[in-house]
């Protein structure tokens, strides 16, 4: 059997990595290629372009990557005119894998999406392209299986992996044990894994920093850098007076952050969901441009958008959008901190909110249930023309 993953964000390299985990467990025999990231390819994807660097938001970034984007597609048509995989599994990155699932479908290999794009939560009418392209929906979120069931797609609910690889993770000892020493808060910073995002939101998170180290000196602020150029970067804009702060930068930290962390300040993100699954009090951050902005108010169709509040129907993370000048988003998010820093009956109600809630919708075995629902569709057809 033979899969062609296309994955474009680092967080989808990271699903899709367990997800080759378990097939090959139950098919070592398993072939896979396609677009990805360095994850997938440790867990025994032959990589043709590797896509998670190419990962950006919004229209202009987009721009001048638009060639590379049109050769890719080329070059997956013609591998699938050759080589003819069992199937095409897509993670997320929907502006470029719409038209990767247009060449399969064009190619007569079946479409999985894995991870599908929040359609429920702006531009709904694309599930045309969705009903048109895709044969099966593997939907992480509970409720999306109504959603699109009652829109005609072929949809199964497999749960979300990221209960899963936080609950088998092993933080390291050495780290946590460092910072979970001495008398002062800790308080995570996580400015994204995309470029445009960290560059967006840094300068924002330093100025909240710094506010909450003058009312909190104790307090420990630790960033989790997502790559080394992003902790480089974020060092070079600290500028002489800032170098004092008690701020230090890691990367590959992630989890130990958000696990040690007495609350959290992050950019929006499929990052949410780990905070939730470590019940760690957290502050989402959003930041854009006012013409941005315009255009997402058209098009967003639900009142939350990180997804634990989405899930809860109710603030549980609270959401900060910075649109312009972002004094009036730093003040709230400082005092919101400083509140969490300060008084720990107000921690503990926020950590028991994400507790419950995860106790909801954590449900556990989501990459086996994923790796049961391509299988289980795939394997009759594979008898069938073994026979």
């Amino acid at each position: 059997m033979h899969l062609f993953f296309s994955v474009g964000e680092p967080s989808g390299d990271q699903h899709a990595a367990h997800l080759l985990q378990e097939l090959r467990r139950r098919r070592p025999d398993l072939e896979v290629s396609g677009y990805g990231g360095p994850l997938m390819e440790q867990a025994g994807c032959r990589l043709q372009y590797r896509l998670t660097e190419l990962a950006v938001m919004g229209i202009l970034p987009v721009l001048p990557l638009l060639g590379r984007f049109y050769q890719l597609v080329r070059r997956a048509r013609r591998f699938f005119q050759e080589s003819r995989p069992d199937a095409v599994i897509l993670v997320d990155f929907p502006g470029f894998n719409w038209w990767i699932a247009r060449q399969a479908r064009a190619a007569g290999i079946p479409v999985f999406y894995y991870f599908p794009p929040q359609l429920w939560a702006w531009a709904s009418w694309r599930v045309r392209r969705l009903r048109k392209y895709v044969d099966h929906v593997l939907c992480a979120l509970p409720f999306e299986k109504a959603w699109y069931a009652q829109r005609g797609v072929e949809v199964e609910y497999v749960g979300h992996p990221i209960f899963d690889e936080v609950a088998r993770q092993e933080l390291d000892p050495a780290f946590a044990r460092d910072w979970a020493e001495g008398e002062g808060a800790r308080v995570g910073l996580l400015p994204g894994s995309r470029n445009r995002e960290v560059t967006q939101n840094w300068p924002v998170m330093l100025e909240v920093v710094r506010r909450l180290h003058a009312q909190n000196p104790g307090a420990r602020f630790l960033v989790a850098c997502y790559k080394e150029a992003h902790r480089r970067w974020c060092q070079e804009q600290l500028p002489p007076a800032d170098r004092r702060l008690p701020l230090h930068l890691f990367v590959g930290k992630t989890p130990e952050i958000i696990a040690l962390a007495d609350c959290c300040l992050m950019v929006s993100g499929s990052v949410s969901l780990e905070v939730l699954a470590r019940a760690t009090p957290a502050a989402v951050l959003y930041r854009a441009s006012r013409l941005v902005n315009v255009v997402a108010r058209r098009l967003i169709s639900c009142k939350y958008l990180s997804l634990p509040n989405l899930m809860a129907d109710r603030d549980l993370l609270p959401e900060f959008y910075c649109i312009g000048n972002p004094e009036p988003d730093i003040q709230k998010m400082t005092a919101l901190l400083h509140s969490w820093l300060t008084n720990p009956a107000s921690r503990a109600r926020a950590r028991k909110d994400l507790a419950e809630l995860r106790q909801q919708v954590a449900q556990p075995g989501a990459i086996a249930h994923t790796a049961e629902a391509i299988l289980k569709r795939l394997e009759p057809a594979e008898a069938d023309r073994a026979a």
